[in-house]
Formats: C-alpha cells, structure tokens, sequence
C-alpha cells in the first residue's frame, strides 16, 4: 500500500471475517420492522472497441486470442447504454426505486447523459473499476490502488459524491484490494456473494461491510449461464424474493437485484423485471433502499446488539 503501511489482507484459507451461522446470530431487523431490504444494482459499465470485450457467451477471452476491433461483442454491451440503460430508469422511476449503480468512471466521460438522469432519480453509485475491461486482477500489483482510486475521484468529480460501495469488475479482487477499499475509506464491498445478510470485515482493524449482491439472480447468470428465458427469469425473481421474504420473518434478509442494460434493458425482457418488481413491492414489508442506506442500518443494528445483554439479542 501507498505511504508504507502495511497490508492486511494475507493469502489464507478464510476470508478476514468470522464463520457465523445463521441460528447464532441476532435477530436482524430493519427500519420499520421490514422483513427484507431491496436493493436494485443496474450495472453501468463502458468497454473499449479498442479493448478486450467478453465474448457471445460472456467468458473472458484470454488477450493473446483476442482481435480489435470485436464489433459483434461491443455492439451487444454498447446497446445497454445507447438503449437498455433509459427503459431501466423508466421501469425503477414507475416503481419509485432507486438504483445502486455499480459504475464504471469512464462512463462519466463517454456517456455524461447517463450520469446526469441518474443523479435526476436520486441513484446511488458504486466504484466499478474504471472500465469493465480492465479488473483489479488485469493491472501490475502496485497500480491496482491507484485503479480504485481514480475510479472513485472520477465519479466524485462528476456527481459531487465519493463512492463508499464497491463492486469490482467481474467481481475480481486481489489479496490486497480490501486493503485499497478501506485506504480509500469504502464503507462496503459487494464481491463476496456468500450471505443473505450484510456481515462485518475487519481489514486493518477497520469495519468494511459485505452486502449482499444475490449472485443467483444476476441477469448475466440468469440469461447466459442457466439460459433462462424472460419469463423464467422473472419466475426466478418472484421465487427468490418470495423464500427470502419469508425466511425475513424471523430473521431479516438482503435481496440484491443486480442487471445488465444490454440485457435486462432488452425489449423481450424488460417486461420480465417489471412484472417481478411489481410483485415484490405489493409486499407491505419490504424495505426498497440504496447500498449505503442498508449499510447503514445494519451498522446500527449492529452497535445495538453489542450494547445488549443475551437475553435481549433476540
């Protein structure tokens, strides 16, 4: 790390985290007695047409196959921000939700318009690397603080807001970028997909949080991977949320709705999430928030339960 301090965050088997299961931990509430806390994730992302651009199926193709310019492959993610990304605001701003944009900074530069409506719906924003085509794992060692850094004082600088959430490219970490996020005072990570509830880091001997981003019902997973159709896509939503929804009666949980404009955004499938949507928010308690406002709740959750004794943690 830059100055001389000391990294954290070693090679070990576990993650810098204690192993809570479920039936030990407090009974997780959230304001106005809400059983499950809604976040919506559209990721914002920019590839390059002189970069490396994922391939029809979504995989990485190594640098050493890949050609310049891959039209059919930036077209297909370029569609999201010329098309996908604007039915996206439309769908959130009829539901009155706000987004929690992962955002890649080169955004603010190529496409200021996204960035601007955005801000008009109250969106929040999430460092996301500074293009998609570059992760943390891609750069030298020494210069993936400065990625994260300049990822997040580009966004400062367009929004007048310094992201405190990250989401890295492809959710790609190195063992020293939990150092970074804390080093630029991040106050949550949304990379580790291994909870229903946010939980405590400590790197540093500082909190981070980990929020939950529900890695099951991606778009990208949902649409690629498992080859759903739109209307299996909007099945597994309502499935999602509605065992969460449950499960948060006694023990409150996270549903994390990450999209994709180039797909999500699509004309065949922005119904889907619509129709999904409107089923989840006719539940009287679910608590529609952004990243740093569930983070904040759970922060506060969390200081109160350590000031109680046992017999009232539940």
């Amino acid at each position: 790390m830059e100055g001389g301090s000391q990294l954290d965050m070693k090679p070990s088997a576990y993650g810098p985290f204690k192993y809570v299961p479920l039936p030990e931990r407090p009974r997780l509430v959230w304001p106005n007695g809400a059983r499950l806390a809604l976040w919506i994730a559209p990721n914002i992302e920019f590839f390059g047409l002189d970069s490396n651009v994922p391939g029809q199926n979504n995989e990485r193709i190594p640098a050493t196959q890949a050609s310049y310019p891959s039209v059919w492959n930036w077209s297909l993610r370029d569609y999201g921000n010329r098309i996908g990304i604007w039915r996206i605001f439309e769908v959130m701003q009829k539901h009155n939700i706000r987004g929690t944009a992962p955002l890649n900074s080169r955004v603010c530069d190529e496409h200021p318009q996204i960035i601007e409506m955005a801000m008009k719906l109250g969106w929040e924003f999430m460092g996301h690397n500074q293009t998609n085509s570059v992760r943390c794992v891609d750069v030298e060692a020494q210069e993936e603080h400065n990625e994260i850094r300049l990822s997040l004082d580009r966004i400062c600088r367009a929004t007048g807001k310094r992201p405190v959430g990250w989401l890295g490219a492809g959710l790609a970490e190195t063992w020293n970028t939990l150092d970074y996020l804390v080093a630029e005072q991040c106050a949550y990570v949304c990379d580790w997909t291994n909870d229903e509830q946010p939980y405590l880091m400590s790197v540093n001997d500082k909190p981070l949080v980990s929020l939950p981003y529900t890695s099951d019902v991606n778009d990208v997973t949902c649409f690629f991977n498992q080859r759903l159709t739109p209307e299996d896509y909007e099945k597994a939503l309502i499935r999602q949320f509605d065992v969460l929804y449950r499960d948060g009666a006694t023990n409150g949980r996270v549903m994390g709705i990450p999209v994709h404009p180039f797909l999500t955004g699509g004309p065949q499938r922005i119904g889907a999430f619509d129709r999904a949507l409107t089923h989840i928010l006719s539940h009287s308690e679910v608590w529609p928030a952004t990243g740093s406002e569930i983070v904040s709740a759970f922060l506060t959750f969390n200081t109160a339960m350590s000031k109680a004794t046992p017999d009232t943690r539940r």
